[in-house]
Parts: C-alpha cells; sequence; structure tokens
C-alpha cells in the first residue's frame, strides 16, 4: 500500500477548483479568518438546507459567496425574504 493522499488536492485545477478565490496581499491572514468565520456562520445557519460546498471569491470592494446545495428553496424563502435576512446578516 502506498502512502494516503488528500483525493482533492488531486483533483486542484483539472476537476475541481478551489474553495476560496482571491488574492492575499498583506491582510492574507485576516481574509483567512474572515473566510473561516463565514463558513462556520453559514454551515450552522443553514444546516437543515443541505449545503454541499461554499464558494468564497473576493475581489478588492466586493465578496461573492456561493452556496451550492440540493434545498435552494429553504435558503431562498418566498419572495426572497429569507435571501435578504442573510445578505444583512452576512454584511454584520
Amino acid at each position: 500500500m502506498g502512502q494516503k493522499v488528500n483525493p482533492i488536492s488531486n483533483r486542484l485545477g483539472v476537476i475541481r477548483g478551489w474553495d476560496s478565490n482571491w488574492f492575499g496581499g498583506k491582510k492574507y491572514g485576516d481574509n483567512l479568518l474572515e473566510d473561516s468565520k463565514l463558513r462556520k456562520y453559514l454551515e450552522v445557519r443553514l444546516a437543515k438546507s443541505s449545503v454541499s460546498r461554499i464558494v468564497i471569491e473576493r475581489t478588492l470592494k466586493l465578496i461573492t459567496i456561493t452556496i451550492c446545495t440540493s434545498r435552494p428553496g429553504l435558503i431562498i424563502g418566498k419572495g426572497g425574504q429569507e435571501v435578504d435576512k442573510l445578505k444583512e446578516e452576512l454584511k454584520k
């Protein structure tokens, strides 16, 4: 038997991309900590909506969060009310 390797690391850049896409620069540690806090919060907040993956993309002034789920109706809510609440909570 050979060495055990994380299967995601073999697929990066070929089949699958990174879970966070941004350039850190001097604020690398702050961005990494903020990404971790966002992921933990979203995993707890959306525990019942079967979230499989959370992708965070950053530009200079904008953060885009993509949530991959099998039950989008629970996240969106009636008329998009839950999405608006979630956006306001994440801005804090």
